[in-house]
């Protein structure tokens, strides 16, 4: 049975976890503490979610991660779900940055998002190392939106 848990003490437990979402952890730990944090739960931690709290009523969901070995089975899709339906009438807006030309852009548009905007060299200005996906280096962060 899938069971979503609001996670508010000891977040850092789930960096492991957290790092498949956002490979770095200086990067995790500018959102980590003021952002919310849900973790689902199916027969054991299958995956986690951060959503920040910014400004004009956007709600930024900063992290998203499935356990490898759970991926593709349909538990990120239903956290994503939770989070429109929990969120609701709380925001605006529910925002979520990506690596533009990663595989998670379809992931979030067959989730109902729209792409909003690219913030180009993102990910080299940001990060102390390349950041690859299936082999090819990402450099520009895609913003996608859906309206709360």
């Amino acid at each position: 049975m899938i069971q979503i848990l609001k996670i508010t003490t000891h977040k850092k437990r789930f960096l492991p976890l957290l790092l498949l979402g956002d490979e770095q952890e200086d990067m995790i730990d500018r959102y980590l503490e003021e952002g919310e944090m849900f973790a689902l739960y199916d027969g054991g931690l299958k995956t986690i979610a951060v959503v920040s709290r910014e400004p004009k009523r956007v709600l930024e969901l900063k992290n998203l991660a499935t356990d490898p070995a759970f991926q593709r089975k349909g538990y990120g899709r239903h956290m994503v779900r939770y989070l429109l339906t929990y969120y609701h009438g709380r925001g605006r807006v529910m925002r979520v940055g990506t690596g533009a030309g990663s595989a998670n852009v379809a992931f979030y548009e067959k989730c109902g998002f729209t792409i909003s905007h690219t913030v180009e060299g993102f990910f080299t200005e940001h990060y102390d190392h390349p950041i690859f996906e299936e082999g090819r280096q990402i450099t520009d962060m895609v913003y996608l939106q859906k309206e709360l």
